[in-house]
């Protein structure tokens, strides 16, 4: 362990405490799907873990998860590895394990009806088409979960395969509004934790 990472042991204090809250991205695990549009979720994650000191690489509940303090709350950071269409599986399992109502599950998407780097923060809603919050809503029996979309941009044209897209690396010049989106998420995901999606609202949509 080199100095940086002694410090930035020393620096993060454990997470201590039940965990109250899950916060979920969701993507498709492997090398392949990195950095593709449908990974938005896993994007905001990582962004949201290095802001927060914390690895979100241990293997559970069908994901890989981390735990962190935010906003004074203790949190699962978690990334699904069931695949998109699946990600129920995961999360469900999650919070039957810890006990966790709906409302404390915040879940970090892509959404292609909103232009690339916008986000919309909605305190809960119908799956929109996106097969990952259909997944949740089916296996957890709600709806009633804050979400944060990221935009990821519609179609080039109608007839555009939507799996290709979706599974489409994003730009060059896509790149840096992604990552201000993905700091854009982990600042709301803060607020939502600490009580106030309706600043998130206000600030991000």
């Amino acid at each position: 362990m080199d100095i940086f990472e002694k410090l930035k042991a020393i620096s993060k204090p454990a997470p201590t405490g039940p965990v109250e809250y899950i916060l979920a991205g969701l993507g498709n695990p492997g090398t392949e799907y990195e950095n593709t549009r449908h990974n938005a979720g896993f994007m905001a994650i990582d962004t949201l873990a290095a802001k927060l000191g914390a690895d979100v690489k241990k293997l559970r509940f069908k994901s890989l998860c981390g735990d962190a303090m935010l906003s004074g709350k203790r949190v699962l950071l978690m990334k699904p590895t069931t695949f998109m269409n699946n990600s129920g599986q995961a999360i469900v399992e999650a919070m039957n394990f810890y006990k966790i109502p709906a409302e404390n599950v915040l879940v970090i998407f892509d959404d292609i009806s909103l232009n690339v780097g916008a986000l919309r923060i909605r305190r809960k809603g119908s799956d929109g088409g996106h097969n990952g919050i259909k997944s949740i809503i089916y296996l957890s029996g709600s709806d009633g979960f804050p979400r944060i979309k990221i935009g990821i941009g519609k179609k080039p044209h109608p007839d555009y395969n939507l799996a290709d897209w979706v599974l489409s690396s994003f730009t060059k010049d896509e790149i840096p509004l992604m990552q201000t989106a993905c700091r854009n998420a982990a600042d709301a995901a803060e607020m939502i934790i600490s009580g106030d999606i309706s600043g998130a609202m206000n600030k991000f949509n």
